[in-house]
């Protein structure tokens, strides 16, 4: 299963406390990166993450219910993806190098 860097830091934030997790702990995610996008495109971005992770099973969505669509006040990790969660720590991280080829 491919997942995201930010679907990954959402399984790795999920997995320390148990119970639900507020969504605006997941602005911290931006404030590392050099280049992020701008506020309002944020909110959005981390929205359909955890919709496709509910869609996945790995998250249980809380909220409200509109006509049109969720509104996402708190998540939890299910069993499969505090799972999910585990084997991205098992996972070695690869480093930025450039191969070159050789030729002979």
């Amino acid at each position: 299963m491919r997942l995201s860097q930010l679907q990954k830091y959402i399984l790795l934030n999920g997995l320390g406390p148990k119970g639900k997790l507020r969504r605006n702990q997941l602005d911290k995610y931006y404030d590392k990166q050099k280049k992020a996008p701008k506020k309002g495109d944020q909110q959005g971005i981390i929205t359909k993450s955890l919709e496709r992770l509910i869609e996945k099973g790995l998250l249980i969505g809380y909220g409200r219910r509109t006509h049109e669509k969720w509104f996402i006040e708190e998540y939890r990790l299910t069993t499969q993806g505090r799972q999910a969660a585990r084997q991205l720590y098992g996972q070695q991280q690869t480093l930025p190098f450039i191969k070159k080829r050789i030729k002979k």
